[in-house]
């Protein structure tokens, strides 16, 4: 894991500010973007959030129902059942 230097404070609430620089090079600079959360022994690990098909995981041609994201291929799938 590559070190980057910054070092935050955590306010009141949890709170954490991504500096600038990392948030550009992420493109997480909207207010759309959105991050993971993960626990890996004893850190905490930032994702940039990516959604994904429930089923096969794919990232491609996603649509949502029922506030599920599922690709074309799999929907596709389904309908054959």
């Amino acid at each position: 894991m590559q070190t980057t230097g910054f070092i935050r404070s955590i306010d009141s609430v949890g709170r954490v500010v991504l500096p600038v620089e990392i948030r550009k090079r992420f493109d997480l600079l909207d207010s759309n973007s959105s991050v993971e959360i993960f626990v890996d022994d004893d850190g905490i690990v930032l994702k940039k959030y990516k959604p994904t098909c429930i089923f096969c995981g794919s990232d491609n041609n996603l649509c949502e129902y029922m506030g599920k994201k599922i690709c074309a291929e799999c929907s596709a799938k389904i309908g054959n059942i």
